[in-house]
């Protein structure tokens, strides 16, 4: 699969667009997310993947330019292609992003030289622009998130300056006749309080952009584009019993029927009753024609004696793939496969200088199955980001209670348990995390939270219940906010709340004797363990 068609998927022709050029940023997806809530499409492109006739084709309304880590002073900087400024479209940089513009137009950045701003910030409104029109008034002061060394210095011919900071002496900057803006915050991420606002701006009153993307108007358009591409074949779909393959099968039935037929490989690593309700809805709710294949004894054989995270996602993986492969040939003469993969996915899976990434975790769904197969792909989500998942299902009539449900890993609890995996260690882990849940729910957080579960660590420690020692797992708790699992903070339980679950997982379940909350966000950490 060539890098190209990894990072982008089939442009979408039916709504406006808005491309973003990465420079490498970690939170380049925020971009993204902050576009499409303003009711607009856009693409994330490596800035060295856009070539002349690839930019012309996609048709931008606008395009974004975002943060990175290098220094446009360095010798071998990354910069804009030459035909975003020549395009004749509105261009929005980014940190990084203004810097090149800056300086590809002729313009100045000047290193930082301990002058650089990094966090909260204020800027001091010194003008008018479209960009912060009903945003932010002249002569206000605003806070802003900073992260930056160098700094424009001076302005290319016809910019001027809108607002400034104590670092950054020209901290938004404006070209109003070929609207060109540039910012040195960063307004994609929450610490901007009116980002969102800013965004909003450049698409619609900049750039002019209708804001109808909508997961209605995506259902309709998504089930046009299924039955050109399928034909009269037929389909199977893996169920992992999460939201995005779910969300994915209920699609392609509304769309081919009972021609598509779902598979799912029971790995014995769920959650507590997680297997029986993935088969009812479908079966019994759905009636989606579903083969159910209960490969427990396989798979705990085969990770037997396994530590090594990586190597158990592997494994996972690819045993995975092997029984998909033999339940698949049950169906006979099945044309496509049909995968839930997110468009963050797709971009994890390469890096923006078009090179290897640096392995964070892999991603079983971007690449990962045999050519053996001999099937033709169908991912229908393959253009949107979690949350626009859960708004297709609300769109299909999913229920709400599996809708809202927190994301869970492909490896399942296989990667919640650091360390061997066995059938006690996984039944421990299972009646811990069910009361963690419970209480979660009980008190009212489970929507407030992304993502909250037990963790069941390798140590043992000495504890004392009743007149006897005991010698049992430590058990870790992670629960977070994030809006969409890039960045994320732990969430801020009262210790009341985590005196009562610690209390209740103690005394329900055996095989645990102490209990301690993950308190790290990400970065540095990751959401999962493992």
């Amino acid at each position: 699969m060539s890098a190209e068609n990894v990072i982008a998927p089939e442009v979408n022709k039916t709504h406006d667009h808005i491309l973003i050029l990465d420079f490498g940023s970690q939170v380049t997806q925020l971009i993204a997310r902050r576009v499409r809530e303003s009711g607009v499409y856009c693409e994330i492109w490596p800035f060295n993947h856009a070539d002349d006739d690839r930019i012309k084709s996609f048709n931008p309304k606008g395009i974004i330019l975002s943060g990175g880590p290098c220094s446009v002073l360095d010798e071998e900087a990354p910069a804009a292609p030459e035909i975003v400024f020549t395009l004749g479209v509105p261009v929005f940089g980014i940190c990084y992003g203004q810097q090149t513009m800056v300086k590809q137009l002729g313009g100045r950045v000047a290193p930082g030289e301990g002058s650089g701003e990094f966090g909260r910030a204020h800027v001091e409104v010194t003008n008018h622009s479209d960009l912060t029109q009903g945003v932010w008034d002249t002569g206000a002061r605003e806070q802003v998130w900073m992260s930056h060394g160098d700094h424009v210095a001076e302005l290319p011919e016809d910019f001027h300056i809108v607002a400034k900071s104590e670092g950054a002496p020209f901290a938004v900057i404006a070209n109003k006749d070929k609207k060109f803006y540039g910012v040195q915050f960063h307004p994609e991420v929450v610490h901007t309080p009116h980002g969102r606002d800013l965004f909003k701006n450049f698409t619609h009153k900049v750039c002019g952009c209708a804001g109808d993307w909508t997961m209605q108007n995506f259902r309709e358009e998504s089930i046009a584009k299924i039955r050109e591409q399928v034909g009269d074949k037929k389909v199977i779909c893996g169920l992992s019993g999460g939201v995005d393959s779910s969300v994915t099968a209920i699609l392609l039935h509304e769309a081919i029927g009972d021609r598509l037929t779902c598979i799912y490989v029971d790995t014995g690593l769920m959650r507590a009753g997680e297997s029986e309700q993935v088969v009812a809805l479908f079966r019994e709710h759905y009636n989606i024609p579903l083969i159910h294949e209960e490969a427990e004894d396989l798979f705990l054989g085969k990770l037997d004696g396994v530590s090594d995270p990586e190597t158990k996602r592997k494994i996972i993986g690819g045993l995975f793939i092997d029984v998909f492969d033999k339940c698949a040939k049950e169906v006979g003469d099945a044309a496509f496969l049909a995968q839930g993969t997110l468009y963050p996915d797709v971009i994890e899976s390469v890096s923006f200088t078009g090179g290897p990434s640096v392995t964070i975790k892999s991603h079983h769904n971007v690449g990962g199955l045999p050519e053996r197969m001999n099937l033709k792909l169908v991912e229908p989500m393959r253009e949107l980001f979690k949350d626009e998942v859960r708004e297709l299902g609300r769109a299909l009539g999913m229920p709400e209670d599996f809708i809202r449900r927190h994301p869970f890993p492909g490896p399942g609890l296989a990667i919640r348990m650091p360390g061997e995996i066995t059938r006690d260690k996984l039944e421990i882990l299972r009646k811990a995390d069910t009361v963690y849940l419970d209480e979660i729910k009980k008190a009212g957080l489970y929507d407030k939270i992304w993502q909250a579960f037990a963790v069941l660590l390798p140590v043992r420690s000495v504890g004392v219940m009743g007149d006897g020692r005991t010698y049992d797992y430590v058990c870790a708790l992670r629960a977070v906010t994030s809006t969409d699992g890039m960045t994320a903070d732990y969430y801020p339980f009262e210790h009341e709340f985590l005196s009562r679950v610690s209390t209740r997982i103690i005394n329900e379940v055996a095989g645990i004797n102490r209990v301690t909350y993950d308190i790290t966000s990400k970065p540095p950490g990751t959401i999962e363990w493992e």
